[in-house]
């Protein structure tokens, strides 16, 4: 591609963002994100990408969002780690496929099923969709520090949000209700539509990520006609993901 002075897709460059970055979807919760940080400041917003940076215990950092599924948030990590960044939280939100998770409840992903199509262009499907061991570690330990319910374990990523919603209008239902109840059997916690792509996209770029999650609703605790209190609120997630910033930083500045 032709150069230029700024990143194609979030217009940024070097020196806009911190080498830690957290990553949410949506661009409407990066503002809210940045309070937490010392001295905010809007770097810009382009297409799904919505940038600010700010200082944690003095280091610089950043939000930027990425976006609905695995292809804008990896070209977000292309960008972002090609000026600088190394260390990425994804924050977001997912829903519980595990009778135990609630909504509202907090989950941190140890790995991704590759239920899309992003991260086979980075890596063999044989190659496993895992986070960064310290990430994800800081993230559980931050989250029962600040006593929210956790769950660890896999989530499933998938490319098509209505494929999981309603699967029976798809022409490959069989497949989709096929897959779905495989991974209610595998014990896995939760679905989403980014953490396979980045964590794939992580490992080729040799940068570090992981992920957390705020439960907003549980359709199998729903068809079980078990408790549903849905909820939108994300700030548990997003507080779990500042202090699991805070946390690297000091384990990186030993």
């Amino acid at each position: 591609m032709q150069e230029t002075e700024k990143q194609y897709h979030i217009h940024c460059s070097e020196g806009d963002v911190g080498r830690y970055v957290i990553l949410p979807g949506d661009p409407g919760r990066c503002e809210a994100i940045a309070q937490y940080f010392d001295d905010p400041i809007h770097i810009g917003m382009n297409r799904e990408y919505n940038i600010w940076t700010g200082y944690l215990l003095g280091e610089k950092v950043s939000v930027c969002s990425t976006g609905i599924g695995g292809p804008s948030a990896a070209i977000a990590m292309e960008e972002l780690t090609s000026i600088g960044a190394d260390t990425y939280v994804r924050v977001g939100t997912c829903g519980g496929i595990h009778l135990d998770v609630l909504p509202g409840d907090v989950v941190v992903a140890t790995g991704a099923i590759r239920y899309e199509h992003t991260s086979m262009e980075y890596a063999p499907i044989e190659f496993p969709a895992v986070p960064d061991f310290d990430v994800t570690c800081a993230l559980k330990e931050a989250g029962e520090e600040l006593g929210y319910r956790i769950h660890t374990g896999v989530v499933q990523c998938k490319d098509s949000f209505y494929g999981q919603h309603s699967p029976r209008k798809s022409p490959v239902s069989y497949e989709l209700l096929q897959k779905w109840e495989s991974w209610k059997r595998l014990g896995v916690k939760a679905s989403e539509m980014e953490s396979a792509a980045l964590f794939v996209v992580a490992a080729a770029l040799g940068v570090r990520c992981g992920s957390c999650f705020h439960a907003v609703w549980n359709q199998e605790r729903e068809a079980a006609g078990l408790f549903m209190p849905m909820t939108e609120d994300t700030s548990g997630a997003i507080r779990v993901g500042i202090e699991a910033v805070k946390k690297l930083i000091q384990q990186d500045r030993k």
